[in-house]
Parts: structure tokens; C-alpha cells; sequence
């Protein structure tokens, strides 16, 4: 019978110094207290500063490749393994117990998600972004709303590079990704950094969350959820596309007593609201606000989404 490794102990008790060390990757320089950059060791790409490691947290994280993670994570790039080789590795090197545990004591599920939440956390900021591109204007949306969602313009090196950069941050308003939105019609239109997860988070929930309603207003992209934040309504999320993943409808159900569907107008979008309405109806209380026939969210103007939602929200 296989055994399982405790990844977690392992995680623990080795530290990123020591496998940056094993590995002879010693051209980091120090940047702040408890933080490291240089030029990624694991694609040896553009820019000297694109690889970044938080000591004090234990991650590491390429704004050029996307990379990133923890220790084990980074032991998996170097070595082109799976994760309980880089565990076992990472056991022989530091001369700690394998810490073998029988299954019922550290079920693999669990492992798998503190994985997750390891890699999808960035400790680092884009620099740089432009909050005042002739596009969000466009798009009709405010200096003050690029700057509470730190939306902007970014002609860095790496996967963003000369795209709309849309921060995503996690239920506690920690950032773990970023969205590029093309701006000269190249595709795809909205680029996430590969195997991002997005299913597992909802854009703007955070601060949904804090503005303490009991409803929440779901919309389907970033733009959308933008106007109607901007119109007034600050409980506003989107499910970044016309699917409600498992985790987000829990999300939804646990903090909001009643959702509010106010998806695209297009067939797609009414197909959508159809069959997230009957999943979510199980749950809590439902109500779909119907948008004119191909019309979406963010082509309104804030008097107009006011108006289609104020009758409702007040009744």
C-alpha cells in the first residue's frame, strides 16, 4: 500500500533560501525586507526583475512566465517532476522525516486545495499601470473607479504586456491573478495566465461582501460589473463568463440571501441565466432582471442601470 507524504510538514521545514541555494540560483537580489527578483530561473526569459520571492510567506512568482508557488511548486518547475517526488526530494535534502501519515490523518483533497491557494496568490503588483488610457474612457469608466480596482494600461515585459491589466482578487481581497483585455482586436481578447483557476473566484466579491447588503447583483464580465458598481451598487460580482462553477454558487449562497441574475441579453446570456436561475433557486431567492435583446451590462448608461434596478432592489 502506497504511503502518503505530508506536504505540508515538508513545506514547512524547508526554506525557499534553501532550495534557491541547492539549486545555485544566486543572482537574486534583495528588494525590501524579506523579498527577492531577478531573472527567472525556470525560463530564462525577459527582464532582469520578473522573478520575485517572498522569504517570509514562502512563494515565488514570474510576472513573465506565470510561474509560481511554494517550494514544492518550484522544485516541480526546476525538475520537471510531480509533487510527491519534489516532496521526497525536498525530505532527503533537509534531512526532516518524510512525515508518512496514514490517509484518514491529511486526506489528499485537502493537500491539493492549500496547493492552491498557495499558487493562485500573488505576493507582488504589476508597476507601472496606467490608470488614464484613452480606453477606459471609452468604455465610460471613471478615473476613480480604475483606481479602486486598479485597472489600467500595462507596457511591461511578460504575458500582459500591452494589454488592459484587470486585477482578480480572492474572497479576502488578496490578489491572485490578473486578466489581460487586448486593445488592438489580437486574441484572445481576455487572456488569464495559464491554468488559472477562475472558476474558483468571483470578481469583485470582496467588496460585495463589505458593503453588507443582503442582496448581490451577479453580471457576467469584469466591464459589466464595473458600470454597475460605478452606477451605485457596490454588491455587484461577476462570474467572469456566462458559467456559475460549483464554488462560486457556495460563495453566493453563503453570504447573500437573495442574487439578483442580470446577465447579457443575447441568446447566450439568456440561455445562461435560465440554467444558473434553477440552480440557484435550490438555495436561495431569485430574481432575473431581463436587459433589452442584445444589449449587456456595461452598454448602459448609469441612469439606465439605475432605473432597471432601483424598482427592484427597493421592493
Amino acid at each position: 500500500m502506497t504511503q502518503w507524504l505530508d506536504f505540508e510538514t515538508i513545506k514547512n521545514r524547508v526554506p525557499m533560501t534553501a532550495v534557491l541555494d541547492h539549486y545555485r540560483i544566486r543572482d537574486l537580489r534583495p528588494s525590501g525586507r524579506d523579498h527577492l527578483r531577478g531573472r527567472c530561473p525556470l525560463h530564462s526569459g525577459e527582464g532582469r526583475e520578473t522573478f520575485h520571492v517572498d522569504t517570509a510567506e514562502q512563494v515565488f512568482h514570474c510576472f513573465s512566465c506565470q510561474a509560481g508557488g511554494s517550494v514544492l511548486d518550484l522544485v516541480v518547475a526546476i525538475e520537471g517532476c510531480g509533487l510527491r517526488r519534489a516532496a521526497e526530494r525536498l525530505s532527503s535534502w533537509s534531512g526532516a522525516s518524510a512525515a508518512k501519515v496514514e490517509p484518514c490523518s491529511l486526506p489528499v483533497k485537502a493537500t491539493v486545495t492549500k496547493k492552491r491557494e498557495f499558487t493562485a496568490a500573488l505576493p507582488f503588483r504589476l508597476r507601472g499601470v496606467d490608470l488614464h488610457h484613452p480606453y477606459l474612457r471609452m468604455r465610460g469608466i471613471a478615473e476613480a473607479t480604475a483606481r479602486e480596482f486598479g485597472i489600467g494600461y500595462y507596457d511591461g515585459p511578460g504575458l500582459m504586456h500591452n494589454r488592459l491589466v484587470i486585477p482578480i482578487e480572492n474572497q479576502f481581497g488578496t490578489l491572485v491573478g490578473y486578466c489581460g483585455r487586448a486593445l488592438d482586436g489580437s486574441e484572445p481578447r481576455y487572456r488569464f495566465p495559464p491554468r488559472f483557476p477562475k472558476s474558483q473566484f468571483l470578481f469583485n466579491f470582496h467588496r460585495a461582501a463589505a458593503a453588507n447588503a443582503p442582496q448581490v447583483i451577479v453580471v457576467e464580465g469584469f466591464f459589466d460589473c464595473l458600470k454597475v458598481h460605478q452606477a451605485g451598487f457596490p454588491f455587484v460580482v461577476a462570474i467572469m463568463g456566462s458559467a456559475l462553477s460549483e464554488q462560486q454558487l457556495r460563495m453566493l449562497v453563503h453570504s447573500f440571501r437573495r442574487i439578483r441574475l442580470m446577465l447579457d441579453g443575447d441568446a447566450a446570456g439568456r440561455n445562461a441565466t435560465a440554467f444558473i436561475a434553477t440552480r440557484l433557486t435550490q438555495h436561495a431567492p431569485v430574481e432575473v432582471i431581463q436587459l433589452p435583446d442584445a444589449t449587456q451590462p456595461d452598454q448602459l448608461t448609469p441612469s439606465q442601470i439605475r432605473e432597471l434596478l432601483n424598482r427592484r432592489i427597493s421592493s
